[in-house]
């Protein structure tokens, strides 16, 4: 081994070790730090025995053992352990050495962060990991962002250890300033909530309208994934489906229906109010986890409230390409959205995303790359201030195939009483995102009748504000504020 390690990590839980081990086989040398030294001692002498990297039991003894620019990955809890650890660390650091965030940070976090380390003189890095354990040790996606100056430096390491395209290209490049990278991981993980929320209605729908058992349904999956579908998610679903308890009997059918979710769905959601997109598929997916845990009142909810006993009649094999249908229609909605919700933030935060260059990240490695992925690559490179992908041609075809099914999906889930809240929500965006003219006419009226908002009108020019005395009673003074 050399004398000195080529980038250190802090933090040996499941990523932080298959990260290591990632790096290691790519020839380069690493070494490690666990508050609980007693897992660096482990881990030495478990899977990381005869490789390169070195243990630390203290944090002056990991920064010592690195080459300068030193470059320290953290990979702890999101919070306050990331600050505590950062005001750990800038004692120990000279000017220029690299702190990087490999966690599931908030990206008001990152922001902060970076600002905070480049005043002590040092450098930054908030960097999205997405793919899970597997993804960690063979080839994660990956999404940095904060201080430009850093890249150059962890780029060979980052690009080494990511996954790859079919031509070669790493999962992996420079996303922005501050918390750009932590930003496109929060939206990545908004659609991954997404994903798995279309896919499991589409499960129910299957499984209680269609009286479908779990093999049954293994074999949907199945052929779902070879075409349009084709994706992680819908891999690991015709997977998990086949997978046989002890008993023989399907496993899933065993799982209790809670969900559980660590925030970054919500994070995504909060932030597309704060800025004004309608993300409504990411939106419904986290409420329906948050559903899904109210488990107890549920139970007792199905004893008192009443509803229509599901009951299928028509063709059930065209009615599951309708429903295959209704899920990539629905799939197309929510990249569209969390698409425009980076477009936003990008002119927000003035971070100068490559859209083209994030369809690409998310190809390999991560949980939501799919086939499609590609193609919103090439719809950002033909056309890069497209205002929503579903105006792109190729998505405008795909979504004008699918819709008949998508609405009659809609249609029978709802006529036979079952919940399918992001497939009915992207929907119903699409129908709102096409219609040349809502309902808001009414809605302003009503707000200048009770709060004098004001509103526009269609015969005078755009940027003039009027207020009606509605009652007769009010007077001739309006609200200042006026939002559209």
């Amino acid at each position: 081994m050399k004398n000195k390690s080529d980038i250190g990590l802090i933090g040996l839980a499941v990523m932080g070790e298959n990260l290591v081990l990632n790096m290691e086989s790519k020839g380069f040398q690493v070494s490690v730090f666990n508050r609980t030294t007693q897992k660096v001692d482990d881990f030495l002498a478990g899977r990381a025995k005869g490789k390169r990297i070195t243990g630390a039991h203290t944090i002056e003894e990991l920064i010592s053992s690195l080459e300068r620019p030193r470059k320290i990955m953290i990979m702890v809890k999101a919070g306050k352990a990331v600050d505590e650890m950062i005001d750990t660390l800038i004692p120990h650091l000279s000017p220029g050495d690299i702190i990087i965030d490999g966690g599931n940070t908030h990206f008001p976090d990152t922001n902060r962060r970076t600002a905070y380390v480049e005043s002590k003189g040092m450098l930054y890095i908030g960097t999205g990991v997405s793919g899970g354990e597997e993804g960690a040790l063979l080839g994660p996606s990956i999404m940095p962002g904060g201080s430009k100056k850093a890249w150059p430096s962890v780029k060979p390491i980052f690009q080494a250890i990511a996954a790859k395209v079919d031509d070669g290209t790493p999962c992996c490049d420079w996303v922005g300033e501050n918390g750009a990278g932590h930003f496109v991981k929060m939206v990545h993980n908004g659609i991954e909530y997404g994903d798995m929320q279309l896919i499991t209605e589409a499960y129910q729908i299957m499984r209680d309208l269609l009286n479908m058992n779990a093999d049954e349904m293994h074999i949907v999956f199945k052929e779902w994934n070879k075409g349009d579908l084709d994706s992680y998610l819908i891999e690991i679903t015709r997977d998990i489906l086949a997978y046989k308890d002890t008993d023989g009997k399907p496993l899933v059918d065993k799982i209790l229906d809670t969900a559980g979710q660590k925030g970054t769905g919500k994070w995504t959601a909060v932030t597309a109010l704060d800025l004004g997109i309608p993300l409504t598929l990411i939106g419904e997916a986290v409420f329906s986890r948050c559903l899904s845990a109210m488990k107890e009142e549920r139970v007792q909810a199905s004893k008192i409230l009443n509803g229509p006993k599901p009951m299928f009649t028509g063709d059930k094999t065209r009615f599951i390409s309708d429903l295959k249908d209704a899920v990539y229609a629905s799939k197309l909605v929510s990249y569209a959205q969390g698409y425009a919700l980076m477009r936003a933030a990008a002119e927000e935060y003035k971070w100068d995303l490559n859209y083209g260059g994030i369809a690409l990240m998310w190809r390999g490695g991560c949980i939501i790359r799919s086939a499609f992925l590609g193609k919103i690559k090439e719809a950002f490179d033909n056309n890069p201030s497209i205002s929503n992908l579903l105006l792109y041609p190729f998505f405008k075809e795909k979504i004008d195939k699918a819709q008949a099914g998508w609405r009659n999906v809609v249609a029978t889930a709802v006529s036979n009483g079952i919940p399918a809240p992001s497939i009915s929500s992207a929907l119903g965006y699409y129908d709102g995102y096409r219609c040349e003219k809502l309902p808001a006419n009414l809605l302003q009226a009503q707000r200048d009748y009770f709060g004098a908002h004001t509103y526009e009108r269609t015969d005078k020019p755009g940027g003039e504000f009027f207020h009606t005395n509605w009652t007769g009673r009010g007077g001739t003074t309006a609200s200042t504020t006026y939002n559209v």
